[in-house]
């Protein structure tokens, strides 16, 4: 049986920078955890922030390929550069996916670490553009295939082809 990466706050978990959770309450995802599949977990947790803490955005909406490069920062608007703990978090999310030989993600979009279609601009004005979060860029270039929230159709399908095809060796 396949497991599932999930955002720890989408499972209802008050783990977000404003010590909230955005649970999501949706079939797919309910059973799925009825069937054991799911995996949450939190990278900012996770990489030593607290909960709650400042908001945080990677500085010119460079997307969390950039951070990897060492190519951008992630900032809180008080202009703290809090990328080690992205960056740690991102590498622990990796570890714990090859320690349960997960193939699938399902994070929270917009986040600096999760987003997976997007991440805010790096301005905290509430602007978001094109990219993927740290996290989300490190398990991608390992071959974890991630989905946000609102792709969980998709997810199922992914999931559906990763049932019949052998896991790496």
């Amino acid at each position: 049986m396949e497991r599932i990466l999930v955002s720890a706050c989408l499972m209802g978990r008050r783990v977000r920078f404003d010590g909230r959770a955005k649970t999501v309450d949706d079939a797919l995802l309910a059973g799925w955890r009825a069937e054991g599949r799911l995996v949450p977990f939190c990278p900012e947790v996770e990489g030593g922030l607290p909960v709650p803490r400042p908001p945080a955005e990677i500085e010119a909406g460079a997307g969390g390929a950039a951070v990897l490069a060492g190519a951008a920062r992630v900032l809180t608007p008080a202009g703290a550069d809090v990328t080690r703990h992205f960056l740690d978090g991102a590498h622990a999310a990796l570890a714990q996916a090859r320690s349960a030989g997960i193939r699938i993600a399902v994070l929270k979009d917009g986040s600096p670490s999760c987003g997976s279609l997007r991440v805010h601009d790096g301005t905290f004005g509430g602007r978001t553009a094109p990219g993927a979060g740290v996290t989300t860029a490190l398990l991608e270039a390992h071959g974890v295939r991630v989905f946000s929230e609102d792709r969980l159709g998709e997810a199922a399908a992914h999931l559906t082809t990763l049932e019949g095809t052998p896991p790496p060796t």
